[in-house]
């Protein structure tokens, strides 16, 4: 049995440390054994060395975060605690600068490290992977960064309207209303990285555009970024058709799931196609996410493996 003790600060100092409620402290304490408790603006710990020694790096990294990067969410917490327990290997230093001032997205897993880089180093990219991957979140993120770089002069968000067991023409409104569910993921991701003012603007000014594959076709696409979503919901002249709009100083990348394919029976996906019949071409990337990967809620992961399990017997 050992002690040891932290130096924290004043009320406001354990707050950022400890989190709302003492969210984050909570979350130590379920990876850690130690016994930790705090007095007079100090973290008190106690219990088997290992432990004890543990909890200390943990804070140690906790307090130099909030240093750099002010209050912390739970999952830069749960970064942090993977790292230094070993549960996951920290992933390469790598991380995308968002415009909304605070705001940083950095990658959580290796394979997302990949994926960035990937995005960063080639003009065409392939992303495959589960739900939860991260897979449009961090496209979106990396285009944000080139357009407040001034990388590119415009974002152009793509996906297929393809029906998932629904009937679009039985959705009420117009073809913008119609559409609109199919556009929403695009938009939600875009809405957590810059505030709802700018968002609106750029929409308006064409410099950020969210649109159904279908009016793609017949144009080309300058210095802009491409990101179409649910790529597996094309067929393969529908991916040969986007692929082929991309013009001068334009980047792309395409993100699907192979295991949600809403395509009719006997129909080829053209993300399957693509990253077959594209592999090896100088300039392009296809990056493969697993369950690994997954950073939503844990049972994401957990209900992945189920289906996939079951898809093998």
């Amino acid at each position: 049995m050992i002690e040891a003790t932290i130096p924290v600060g004043g009320p406001e100092e354990t707050v950022l440390l400890f989190g709302v409620g003492d969210e984050h402290l909570k979350r130590v304490r379920r990876h850690n054994p130690a016994r930790i408790a705090t007095r007079n603006g100090r973290i008190h710990l106690s219990g088997e060395e290992a432990a004890v020694k543990q909890a200390t790096a943990i804070f140690e990294r906790l307090k130099a975060a909030v240093g750099r990067e002010g209050p912390l969410t739970g999952a830069r917490v749960e970064e942090i605690l993977a790292e230094v327990t070993g549960e996951r290997p920290a992933p390469p230093n790598v991380e995308v600068v968002i415009q909304q001032p605070g705001i940083t997205i950095r990658p959580r897993t290796e394979g997302q490290a990949s994926y960035l880089r990937a995005i960063q180093e080639h003009d065409v990219v392939f992303c495959v992977g589960p739900a939860g991957t991260g897979k449009t979140y961090l496209a979106v993120a990396a285009a944000v960064e080139a357009l407040r770089n001034k990388q590119l002069r415009k974002i152009v968000l793509v996906r297929p309207a393809v029906e998932a067991g629904e009937s679009l023409g039985y959705l009420p409104g117009d073809l913008h209303a119609k559409i609109n569910p199919y556009l929403r993921p695009l938009l939600d991701a875009l809405g957590e990285m810059m505030d709802y003012d700018q968002l609106k603007r750029y929409t308006s000014e064409d410099i950020i555009e969210v649109a159904p594959l279908a009016y793609m076709r017949g144009r080309t696409l300058n210095n802009a970024f491409i990101i179409m979503d649910e790529g597996q919901n094309t067929t393969v002249p529908q991916m040969k058709m986007f692929l082929t709009r991309m013009g001068a100083n334009s980047k792309v990348v395409v993100t699907g799931d192979a295991t949600q394919v809403d395509l009719p029976p006997h129909t080829r996906s053209g993300l399957a196609d693509a990253v077959e019949r594209l592999d090896g071409i100088e300039g392009l990337a296809c990056i493969r996410l697993t369950g690994r990967d997954i950073v939503r809620h844990r049972l994401v992961s957990l209900i992945v493996d189920a289906y996939e399990k079951g898809a093998k017997r």
